[in-house]
């Protein structure tokens, strides 16, 4: 087979798929003993993912079609709530065909989000909308799967009104209307065929590595890592920054040493700063010319994020966030108040790659870039997806797209990165599926790694532990 055509798997009706179980797999993934994922807001998180799994009636147990995966990613402890929070939300889901749910997805989703119990500790946010993502996500792999296509050529394919068809305009109308959305589509339909032949040649997605900047790792490790990177082809690259005004300016100082003045830095706080605080830190860092500061504060402060922009503009700095923002309300409102320069969604944390949609949408609409967040585990492997759809549907804009090493090898399509640029997925599906034998060993409610004398320490720590006086604020 051409590497550069999409797999010709032969589709199934989807009428004859009904989905008859529901199966959730707690699994994480101790990278606090490594030091991955170290930021100044979360020091010691283990990589985890809360999995959604819907069985259906095709009887080959060996046929990848017959399963949806989806999953949602957190840090460890409360995954098990999220997982409850699936069972809960896709147990009406059971019974269902596919072809109902997919017939009109906009208001699948809405359905989905509409069990007034459930909903009470929403709404649409928090455990109740990250479940929302894995269970929204499992049925867009079962749809592209039964399609015989890979997420992002089931969305290039459809027509305008089959886009219209996926969106609930609920509480987003007032900036995002049906005929917009036909405006959008018909606008980037122009150079819409050299576009896609760039992402046929694995050109559509430019990545950005996150891999060496991890606030926990030693100077040497993180000059290796960066050094490595650069030779692989990256051309920017991010550092986590909020420790310490020293020590971030030693790091980056560091960095540049590595990649020169060419090689783009950009520096992530992980909203440990406040307003104030932010502004005037990363005054002290605009010596090291960051592209942009990813997550300066709250990620609910609107008008926060907007006095931060402001006040960095002469600096030229831009302002980034999206990936704890938690709902297409939230997103609405920081384009409404040019609160950003640039937005980050997270394949997850939002309801799925429906609401995903939307906010690509509304950012086309103020013409501001989508960076998609992609450090955590399963994420990169989603946000490929989203990625190649903005450009090929929504912004006809090439865009960056975050990418994080260490736990790709854990699934059975990972995303992986060539000269710089994502390779574009061609097996049908959203492509989370994990290999048998990772699930098997860190489940958390298995008897794999976490029941292991190695896990001890990790299972009976508590980050900053305050001590016999009880905490402070520096706890």
């Amino acid at each position: 087979m051409d590497e550069h055509q999409i797999t010709n798997a032969s589709s199934i009706s989807n009428a004859e798929i009904i989905i008859c179980r529901v199966q959730t797999k707690d699994v994480r993934f101790p990278t606090s003993l490594s030091k991955l994922g170290s930021d100044a807001m979360n020091e010691a998180g283990d990589y985890s993912t809360a999995y959604c799994m819907l069985h259906t009636n095709i009887p080959d147990p060996e046929d990848p079609r017959i399963c949806g995966h989806g999953m949602t990613f957190t840090i460890g402890r409360g995954n098990e709530l999220v997982c409850h929070a699936i069972e809960l939300l896709a147990r009406p889901l059971v019974g269902r065909s596919l072809s109902s749910l997919t017939r009109n997805m906009g208001a699948t989703w809405r359905w989905l989000v509409s069990d007034s119990q459930l909903r009470w500790i929403g709404p649409e946010k928090g455990v109740m909308h990250l479940a929302l993502g894995a269970v929204v996500n499992a049925i867009w792999d079962l749809w592209a799967k039964a399609e015989g296509k890979p997420l992002w050529k089931l969305v290039a394919d459809m027509d305008v009104e089959a886009i219209v068809n996926l969106i609930d305009f609920r509480y987003i109308d007032d900036v995002l209307t049906p005929d917009d959305v036909r405006q959008i589509w018909n606008e980037t339909r122009f150079g819409w065929e050299q576009r896609l032949a760039e992402v046929n040649l694995d050109r559509g997605v430019q990545a950005y590595t996150t891999s060496a900047g991890w606030l926990g790792y030693s100077d040497i490790k993180m000059t290796a890592l960066l050094t490595e990177a650069k030779d692989a082809g990256y051309t920017h690259f991010k550092l986590k920054v909020g420790g310490s005004i020293e020590e971030d300016k030693r790091r980056l100082r560091i960095a540049r040493q590595v990649l020169g003045n060419s090689g783009v830095l950009m520096v992530d706080a992980n909203q440990v700063w406040g307003v104030n605080q932010a502004i005037e830190y990363m005054k002290e860092l605009a010596e090291f010319k960051p592209y942009f500061i990813e997550e300066p504060t709250s990620p609910d402060d609107i008008l926060g994020h907007g006095t931060i922009r402001e006040a960095l503009k002469p600096y030229g700095i831009k302002v980034a966030t999206g990936e704890m923002v938690h709902n297409r309300v939230m997103f609405k409102q920081l384009l409404q108040n040019g609160s950003i320069d640039i937005l980050q969604p997270d394949a997850c944390r939002v309801g799925g790659f429906n609401e995903v949609l939307t906010i690509l949408l509304m950012a086309r609409k103020f013409r501001v870039p989508c960076i998609p967040h992609s450090g955590g585990v399963g994420l990169p492997e989603l946000t490929r997806h989203m990625s190649i759809v903005d450009y090929l549907v929504v912004s006809g804009e090439r865009n960056l797209l975050e990418m994080v090493e260490g736990l790709n090898d854990r699934f059975v399509e990972p995303a992986q990165v060539v000269d710089g640029f994502f390779k574009t997925p061609r097996i049908p599906g959203y492509l989370v599926g994990m290999k048998k034998e990772s699930m098997e060993m860190f489940d958390f409610r298995g008897n794999g790694f976490w029941r292991t004398e190695e896990a001890q320490p990790i299972l009976r720590s508590h980050p900053r532990d305050p001590g016999p006086d009880g905490p402070t604020y520096e706890d």
